[in-house]
């Protein structure tokens, strides 16, 4: 049987070039292990405590988990494989991955560095803030457990709101009353924000070699703390009420277009999609490590991983919601006849029957107890983190320990996810320039400091609503195009069968053919359909964010004044700009220099840097870079 050659992309030269000059092998993975787990801390993140059991909750309960498994195997999983795939098979950073399968849209990979470089910036931030209550967890009692008192005054802004959310807003963030009012530097925030970075500098310095090793701690740490809070949390009274309001199904909501819309969004984040990070790790790979089989492994670890940390969220929060209650009908007066002592002896289904009958008799201050309305108090984002779920702690005995415990599993959480974003910056950026390679120290030391300058801007006192920005508009829509672009490229342009067969190459065995119609239609069909949804939404919807108002302790939402609605528009276009500007400048230069990519192989030749390489164990007939028939 004969072996033929034959170019896999545009210009087969530049291909065959290109191998001619990739060294042998790829500095990688000194196991299998340490893959793993950079992988799987990568994928799962604070989404997956503050933002995955929101979704869940708000939407249908069970009818959303069966939702987000439906939406996770017929688009997660087939992109997560596709990413894994082009990273194995180019063994190049994502710059250097879609320049090599469509050189007119080697702007994806910029725009996947320039979107990793926003996150990164907030993201840190965020570190920085679990960084401040991990260091004030270690006081007895915890300092947002009681309001604080000028004399025998108690604060107004705290007895009117609640002493978690004064310690958030006034004492961790001294937050202003809107965006528009900027204040001055936060400094501890600024402190711990220079901490964050400096652990991050630190665990990069070396590339993945010294990553790998916090890895080993900040990746398995986690789950250790979250097992523990779920021992604990299904030991507390109304945790079983939190997880049956957690699951419940409401299968009316898959009528809703904009639960599959969230849906699908929380799958796309859930694992990474986009970033370049996961294209990053993966490259590292030996060639024919089984790709397929890791996207089904990290998939399944990601999702109950949301699974696991929405069981912890929802049995806690059903403790503080139903002491809350319970202490709610203690307090207040014209009660139904029951055993004050023992406020459970009063049923839910007793006091509203009671409560309907006599509401308009009663004081205004007796209220309608709702478990469901205490259950939905805070229960997103860093309301949950910082408020809702560290009030919870504060009634549990040895506070101060589950609070240190919680916020060093936020930290080490956010830290593993850090890593793999400065990755998905780092490993594009060396791959492409070779000077930047041979300094990679500098580098990594360079970009932290970029980092942290431009993340002082979160330090302000108006920083939480500039994180709030970045966290809702710098990433969401440029990665769904990105995504776009990268499935389209593929699976187009490139040609499906075309990278099957490279897979197959690869690992020896080809993946099966729904694959090839699932990149071409079903994932394309459905990132489209996100896409509009979202542009929709953005524009239909005024723009909001969640501000404090100081005089009357609560939370309001408030419309972005035009400046930042600009800022939101810029933070989107110069997100995207690489894509249309490597497509203008390649057809310029194929227009003034047809033979130009056939010259320039050469800036994408693979370095290896100073890393020790994994055994590459792939057979001597695998290719780079072009396809490789038998007839």
């Amino acid at each position: 049987r004969e072996k033929t050659v034959e170019p896999a992309a545009d210009g087969g030269t530049e291909a065959m070039q290109q191998a001619a000059s990739e060294p042998p092998a790829r500095a990688g993975w000194n196991s299998k292990v340490e893959y793993f787990l950079a992988q799987v801390g990568f994928s799962v993140g604070l989404g997956n405590v503050w933002r995955f059991p929101y979704l869940c909750h708000q939407n249908g309960g069970g009818a959303f988990l069966l939702l987000y498994v439906l939406l996770m195997l017929v688009m997660g999983i087939p992109l997560f494989f596709l990413e894994l795939a082009a990273g194995q098979d180019i063994r190049q950073g994502s710059i250097g991955v879609w320049k090599y399968i469509s050189p007119r849209l080697a702007g994806i990979g910029y725009s996947s560095c320039v979107v990793c470089f926003f996150v990164a910036l907030y993201y840190n931030v965020i570190l920085s803030w679990s960084l401040f209550y991990l260091g004030s967890s270690f006081q007895y009692p915890l300092p947002w457990n009681h309001c604080p008192k000028q004399g025998n005054i108690t604060e107004k802004e705290c007895e009117d709101s609640s002493a978690t959310s004064y310690f958030w807003y006034r004492k961790a963030l001294n937050i202003t009353d809107s965006i528009d009012e900027v204040g001055s530097f936060n400094p501890y925030i600024v402190g711990c924000l220079f901490a964050a970075w400096t652990i991050v500098c630190l665990g990069m310095f070396k590339g993945i070699k010294s990553s790998v090793k916090v890895m080993y701690f900040s990746s398995i740490f986690p789950y250790v703390v979250l097992v523990c809070f779920l021992i604990r949390g299904l030991m507390l009274d109304g945790a079983s009420e939190g997880i049956a309001h957690m699951f419940y199904p409401k299968l009316e909501i898959w009528g809703d277009i904009q639960v599959w819309r969230q849906a699908a969004t929380q799958v796309f984040f859930a694992l990474g999609l986009g970033f370049g990070s996961i294209i990053a790790y993966s490259s590292y790979n030996p060639k024919n490590n089984n790709c397929h089989r890791d996207a089904f492994t990290v998939s399944f670890i990601n999702f109950m991983t949301s699974v696991l940390a929405t069981l912890v969220v929802f049995a806690v929060l059903g403790f503080r919601a139903k002491r809350e209650y319970n202490e709610g009908l203690v307090s207040q007066g014209h009660m139904p006849t029951f055993n004050y002592s023992d406020p459970g002896s009063l049923s839910v289904d007793s006091y509203r029957n009671w409560f309907q009958k006599h509401v308009k008799t009663i004081p205004g201050n007796v209220t309608e107890c709702d478990l469901e309305k205490e259950m939905q108090k805070g229960v997103e984002g860093t309301g949950l983190a910082f408020i809702a779920f560290t009030e919870a702690i504060t009634q549990l005995p040895g506070g101060p320990f589950w609070s240190a415990l919680f916020f060093l599993m936020l930290l080490n959480l956010g830290l593993s996810t850090m890593f793999g974003t400065m990755e998905g910056i780092l490993a594009p950026l060396r791959d492409r320039f070779k000077f930047l390679a041979k300094n990679k120290t500098k580098l990594t030391v360079v970009s932290c400091v970029i980092g942290f300058m431009i993340g002082l801007l979160f330090t302000q006192r108006c920083g939480n609503y500039f994180v709030t920005m970045f966290d809702d508009y710098s990433a969401t829509l440029p990665l769904i195009i990105v995504v776009v672009f990268e499935t389209f490229s593929v699976s187009w342009l490139y040609g499906a069968d075309r990278f099957l067969d490279d897979i197959e190459a690869m690992l020896g065995w080809r993946p099966y053919v729904i694959y090839k119609y699932l990149w071409k239609y079903v994932c394309l069909l459905a990132m489209l359909g996100l896409l509009v949804a979202t542009t929709v939404r953005m524009f239909m919807k005024t723009p909001t964010y969640m501000s404090w108002n100081h005089e009357t302790a609560s939370e309001i939402h408030l419309p972005y004044p035009s400046w930042a609605l600009a800022v939101l528009a810029l933070l989107i276009i110069f997100a995207m700009l690489p894509v249309p500007v490597g497509f203008i400048h390649s057809v310029v230069q194929d227009w003034r220099w047809p033979t130009h990519r056939d010259t320039e192989t050469g800036h994408y030749s693979i370095v290896n840097g100073d890393e020790t390489p994994m055994t590459d164990m792939s057979e001597p007939d695998q290719r780079n870079g072009f396809l490789v028939t038998e007839s």
